[in-house]
């Protein structure tokens, strides 16, 4: 069963590059992938603002390349908690992006959970309904504020990966009620952050609310087997993901 899952991670990226790569050339992509991390790094201002998808260039990049380094590491913190056994009914994907994190924790519960995924990016909505035909999953996303979401019951999930810290302070305060509410009520709730020398000045509060609510928070770093062309985008943009490193809350039913 595992191969199966990494056969469908390879057809998926192979299919991102054809479809990304199909009027843009790789340098185009390298450039605007640079430009995108500049913004992840130095301007998270404009990250917030919507900056990261304001190009044909930047959203190719960051499908093509952050895209599947989420759901590589999102993977990997999945089978170390556990998470996908048994598998979720349900996963409600908060700030879903292209899709692949939840994807990746469908992938790992055998395809069985139907993802309900929400961004207010358009075009994000868009790229994600496509990642979870290509990947053979059921799943629907739709555009809208998080705070609208479905919440998650018990034998579902919820996972917020690389979205809490883009809100301002005051919608993080009401996801963090939200989310306790889920885990008060049998669900399964999973929250992913890259680890940043700038920014995520909430972790350390909300690290302790999990810890406190009966629930844990790690740091991961796991040895990152890109594919090829993935591994060629990295180093042309003179990045270094060798390895595959995060944190995460999680609180189990």
């Amino acid at each position: 069963m595992r191969g199966s899952r990494e056969d469908r991670f390879v057809s998926w990226f192979d299919a991102l590059e054809r479809r990304h790569l199909d009027r843009l050339t790789f340098q185009e992509v390298r450039r605007a992938l640079q430009a995108l991390s500049s913004l992840y790094v130095e301007r998270r201002a404009r990250l917030k603002a919507g900056g990261a998808f304001d190009s044909s260039g930047k959203r190719a990049a960051f499908a093509l390349f952050y895209g599947p380094l989420h759901f590589l590491l999102v993977r990997q913190v999945v089978r170390s908690l556990g998470a996908a056994l048994p598998a979720p009914a349900r996963i409600i994907d908060l700030g879903c992006g292209t899709g692949a994190a939840s994807a990746a924790w469908a992938l790992e519960a055998g395809g069985k959970p139907l993802i309900d995924a929400v961004d207010r990016s358009a075009w994000a909505v868009a790229e994600a309904e496509w990642t979870f035909r290509t990947l053979g999953l059921r799943g629907v996303a739709r555009r809208g504020d998080l705070d609208r979401a479905r919440p998650a019951r018990r034998g579902e999930a919820v996972l917020a990966a690389f979205t809490v810290n883009e809100l301002p302070p005051h919608a993080r305060s009401r996801l963090l009620g939200r989310l306790l509410s889920c885990a008060g009520g049998g669900a399964r709730v999973l929250v992913v952050e890259p680890l940043a020398r700038r920014g995520f000045s909430f972790w350390d509060d909300w690290a302790a609310v999990f810890v406190a609510a009966g629930g844990r928070a790690d740091t991961w770093r796991f040895d990152a087997d890109l594919p090829e062309r993935l591994e060629l985008l990295d180093r042309a943009a003179g990045l270094d993901h060798a390895r595959l490193i995060g944190r995460s809350l999680w609180i189990a039913p």
